[in-house]
């Protein structure tokens, strides 16, 4: 019997179904060499930033500009949103990455950290200096998702910090209300299924002043790709430098793709596709799932606890066609990890239901 190639690595993960397709249709175009400064680039420029934000729900007050990765997110909102002081909820290694990052840039950059695997309480003590709270809404690592409301309260507590939201691994799943939010950030080779090479920065009017305000001090806020200079060159629909042209095209084309499904079906088929692979771990005798508690349960990326067995489960998933993702650093020899993204049909997760409960 012949399988389906399918990639569950968290990223970057398989391509959404649509991108061979729209990858052709580029070079017949001539998008790949396309001009930055051309009204063509302009037009897909606009075509992306109004997809992203009638899928993601994303209002009108949010700002929306391109980067090489979700990596650099990570630095140009610390240079561009704190002065002195930042906060991290840390919980395994991106979430990490992020505190690290700030304090290399200089900042007194302080963290409530757990142990991989775990959720965080809500009786946080964040320090009342805190300029900006980052907190990753869904940890690759570890498979550990937040709920939504436990990241509102940040703001109602602490409305005068910028709350910043990793969401490199769950967008477009989460129904964000960005009324309670002041960026959000995340990166394409994940749940939009692209080649990786360009992140997505979504930030509020407060951010955009937070800049502003630095700047005015004489602080560093980076070069070309500090907040003024994106918002600046994107009322133009276009960007400082010479962009990823290709990687904003195929967004674009992938999100009016994922328009026409619709953001309400890909919600309920990652739920579905979570609960199918959540429910098999639960009864298997041998493999469970690493996050314990419900609560804090990714839908998608969900990571398991295949202790010896690993070896020998990933070897017979890729005889039949299927790459898991293997564990996250130290882990990397007792753990799985599963992505479930918009690109993996219900059918790849029955295949690998049915796969690891014959094993």
């Amino acid at each position: 019997m012949s399988y389906p190639k399918i990639n569950f690595t968290p990223g970057p993960s398989q391509l959404y179904f649509t991108v061979e397709d729209h990858m052709k249709q580029a070079f017949r175009d001539g998008i790949p060499s396309l001009s930055h400064r051309s009204k063509k680039f302009e037009k897909i420029f606009a075509d992306a930033v109004n997809g992203l934000r009638e899928l993601l729900n994303v209002p009108s007050s949010y700002h929306i500009y391109f980067t090489g990765s979700a990596t650099e997110i990570w630095e140009r909102a610390i240079e561009n949103l704190v002065e002195e002081s930042s906060f991290h909820l840390v919980n395994g290694s991106f979430s990490k990455r992020f505190f690290e990052i700030s304090a290399q840039l200089g900042k007194k950059a302080t963290k409530h950290e757990v142990s991989a695997g775990e959720g965080f309480s809500n009786s946080l003590d964040v320090p009342s200096t805190a300029e900006l709270i980052a907190v990753t809404h869904n940890e690759t690592s570890s498979g550990v998702s937040l709920p939504l409301d436990f990241i509102y309260d940040f703001k109602k507590k602490h409305p005068k910090a910028l709350l910043v939201v990793d969401a490199v691994s769950s967008l477009p799943y989460p129904d964000f209300d960005y009324s309670k939010l002041d960026s959000v950030f995340f990166s394409v080779q994940k749940g939009f299924g692209l080649p990786a090479g360009l992140g997505v920065w979504m930030v509020n009017d407060k951010c955009l002043a937070k800049a502003e305000q630095l700047l005015a001090k004489g602080r560093s806020i980076g070069s070309y790709h500090n907040l003024p200079s994106l918002h600046a060159h994107s009322l133009k629909n276009q960007t400082p430098e010479t962009p990823n042209v290709l990687g904003i095209y195929l967004l674009g084309s992938v999100v009016s793709d994922m328009l026409r499904h619709s953001a309400h079906k890909i919600r309920k088929e990652t739920e579905y596709k979570s609960f199918l692979l959540y429910n098999t771990l639960n009864k298997h005798p041998h493999l469970k799932p690493f996050v314990k508690d419900e609560r804090f349960q990714s839908r998608t990326v969900i990571v398991v606890e295949s202790g010896e067995r690993t070896e020998k489960i990933t070897t017979s998933l890729i005889e039949k066609g299927m790459q898991p993702g293997d564990g996250y650093g130290a882990a990397k020899k007792h753990q799985l990890r599963f992505a479930n993204f918009p690109t993996h049909a219900k059918e790849h997760f029955e295949l690998l239901v049915d796969s690891l409960e014959s094993m």
